[in-house]
């Protein structure tokens, strides 16, 4: 089918291309994760564990004592759920508080918090509530402020900032009906006209986007005279002339989110209000993601928390065959990985938080790690709680309620955390995301030799440039102090968890070696090897966690504060964490990988269709993907700001 005319067609080369284009191509700072992939443990990087200053710790924990009280008073959870809608007065309220403004700097009225206590704040009030937690999230993490934050002109940040601080909520449109993560084929225009941009197109999932005063928006100019055109990034006031938010989406969960669909007909937007120059917008997203990504997390962490807090009251109170449901195996084992891997996502969120507030290293690999596996660990966790809570886990709350039982919300924390795998880059993505910069070091030295397109002079030079890079390389990989039974011994104490700091630093060199074996197998392939690439990225973030965990406790025990049982849910994590590292490492090579592309062709091509009888589809009628062309709105504007 062919792209409708508004539609960029685009080749698959092309797509890379423009996605290879928006990478930050440079390592100027040393990041412990991408030296994890390259076999090398860094665990200098990461320890002693970074600490926040007392000035900023002192300031952090007097707002979140505010924001706790809020939260407990301001916040009626269930109306959100019931009602679909965060109430008016619970905005404002979040307003007065500052809320709005807590990573902008104070002299622009914001609350100037750390990365580490703005996610902790998240997390604080998305255990709230979770549209709240996003609401903030999509204002902060990736709305206006972190985008002029980082590129904006200082006029930009004088107009803009102190709006956001105190009373304007902010939204970032990037995503369209037809572009996901490929933003090649973004459709939204911007042509230049005079003084001013005049922006066509429509915008789909804009999470704030409902109440937002103002905006971020990705669109494409076209390439003229004196114009170097691409997709670039503007500050659109959402009121102006021309915009129509058509529809509020409707979710399976996080039900109070203002997410909805946007038109541009003709909208005039000032020169002035470009952010960077004209082709940039889509590395300015991807580097506001960097550390936006950590919002996630955050919330994640959060909901690890709440879940451990439910599993552990519950299940003291509910008896079965004479003992508590706990002290039954089953349902133990399920207790024991909800509270390891809450303590281990904490550690990841706080070491890379830390890392990203004192910009000493790299994070982009480690906060790309911490999305991704806070997301599906989280998932998993909540899974588990409903397991745990057995039919009253599926039960709604109001229904607990109304029948006289605790309104325990489990059901409703699992499709509020289903989403977490998706935002941000969904987790298929980030897997290629993570994979692309975990091979960076390979395609520098030895790009060319895989790229036909390259010519045999090129090949010739990379092949000499990557021998020597690859006889310095490979020999580190076969021996390290992983391989010495005295290796960290300063984490050696009442419970050792030396072992596994030793078991990371043999895996990591394992993991590189896999990675050089594969790229050598199927060279120019490797790209398509979708599978393989997961699987060494989740590798890696087990590693990551189990190295941030171990980290942490030590932290713990240092400064007296829960030491003993840090430990010993470092030492849990770490040994479930291992379970499921052997098995990946297992799965690289022995999978199904090869079949199910076999049986994706055939289902594709209709071979299986007769396994899909005997049932009725339920689905309405209408397109798969809505039609986005360009042009004047229809549809009544449901833009509603909160003043």
């Amino acid at each position: 089918m062919s792209a409708p005319p508004h539609q960029p067609t685009v080749t698959e080369r092309e797509a890379r291309q423009v996605a290879e284009a928006a990478r930050e191509q440079d390592w100027h700072k040393p990041s412990f994760a991408k030296e994890l992939f390259l076999g090398r443990f860094r665990l200098d990087l990461i320890h002693p564990h970074p600490m926040p200053a007392d000035e900023d710790a002192q300031r952090g924990e007097e707002f979140l004592a505010k924001l706790r009280d809020f939260c407990e008073t301001q916040i009626d959870s269930a109306r959100i759920e019931r009602e679909a809608q965060i109430p008016d007065e619970t905005v404002d309220g979040l307003k007065e508080l500052g809320a709005l403004g807590m990573k902008i700097d104070t002299k622009y009225g914001g609350l100037g918090l750390t990365q580490v206590y703005y996610n902790k704040a998240l997390a604080l009030v998305g255990s709230a509530s979770p549209a709240i937690g996003a609401l903030l999230s999509a204002h902060q993490s990736i709305g206006v402020p972190q985008p002029l934050k980082q590129f904006g002109t200082q006029e930009q940040k004088d107009t803009f900032l102190p709006r956001c601080a105190r009373t304007d909520i902010s939204a970032f449109l990037l995503t369209e009906p037809d572009v996901g993560s490929d933003p090649a084929r973004l459709a939204t225009t911007a042509v230049r006209d005079g003084d001013d941009y005049v922006l066509d197109g429509v915008k789909l999932w804009t999470t704030n986007g409902v109440v937002a005063d103002l905006l971020v928006v990705m669109a494409r100019v076209p390439k003229s005279e004196g114009h170097k055109g691409g997709i670039t990034a503007f500050v659109v006031e959402a009121g102006s002339e021309g915009i129509t938010v058509e529809h509020r989406n409707a979710f399976m969960g996080l039900r109070g989110l203002e997410n909805g669909v946007t038109r541009f007909h003709r909208v005039r937007v000032p020169a002035a209000n470009r952010i960077g120059p004209e082709g940039a917008g889509l590395k300015i997203a991807l580097t506001t993601l960097n550390t936006g990504r950590l919002s996630l997390p955050a919330m994640c962490v959060g909901a690890g928390k709440w879940c451990l807090k439910i599993a552990r009251e519950w299940s003291a109170a509910r008896e079965q065959w004479g003992k508590p449901v706990a002290l039954h195996e089953a349902v133990g084992s399920k207790i024991s990985f909800i509270a390891a891997t809450t303590f281990a996502l904490e550690a990841v969120l706080d070491l890379s938080s830390q890392m990203a507030d004192e910009n000493r290293n790299d994070i982009r690999i480690e906060a790309a790690l911490a999305k991704l596996y806070g997301s599906e660990m989280a998932w998993l966790m909540a899974d588990e709680l409903v397991q745990i809570r057995g039919g009253r886990g599926f039960e709604t709350a109001e229904s607990l309620a109304a029948r006289g039982e605790r309104a325990v919300p489990t059901e409703q924390i699992l499709r509020d955390l289903r989403i977490n795998r998706i935002f941000e880059g969904s987790t298929e993505i980030m897997h290629l995301l993570i994979a692309r910069e975990a091979v960076d070091a390979h395609l520098s030295v030895a790009g060319d030799l895989i790229d036909p397109e390259k010519s045999l002079s090129d090949k010739a030079k990379a092949g000499a440039n990557a021998g020597v890079f690859y006889a310095r390389w490979l020999p580190k990989l076969v021996v390290g102090p992983g391989r010495l039974p005295n290796s960290f011994g300063e984490f050696k104490h009442e419970v050792d968890l030396s072992p596994h700091l030793r078991y990371v630093e043999r895996s990591a060199r394992k993991l590189a070696r896999s990675t050089f074996y594969a790229m050598s197998r199927w060279q120019g392939r490797m790209e398509t090897k979708q599978g393989f690439l997961g699987r060494i990225v989740d590798i890696g973030a087990e590693l990551f966690a189990m190295s941030a965990a171990c980290v942490r406790a030590e932290l713990l025990r240092s400064t007296d504060d829960h030491g003993r049982e840090a430990y010993q849910l470092a030492d849990v994590f770490c040994r479930q964490s291992r379970i499921r590292v052997e098995e990946l490492f297992g799965r690289l090579w022995s999978n199904t990988d090869d079949l199910d592309r076999t049986v994706v062709k055939g289902v594709l091509s209709g071979t299986y269709t007769w396994l899909e009888e005997g049932v009725v589809d339920p689905s309405g009628e209408g397109p798969w993907i809505a039609d986005a062309t360009p042009g004047p709105s229809e549809r009544e504007n449901l833009h509603r700001p909160i003043r």
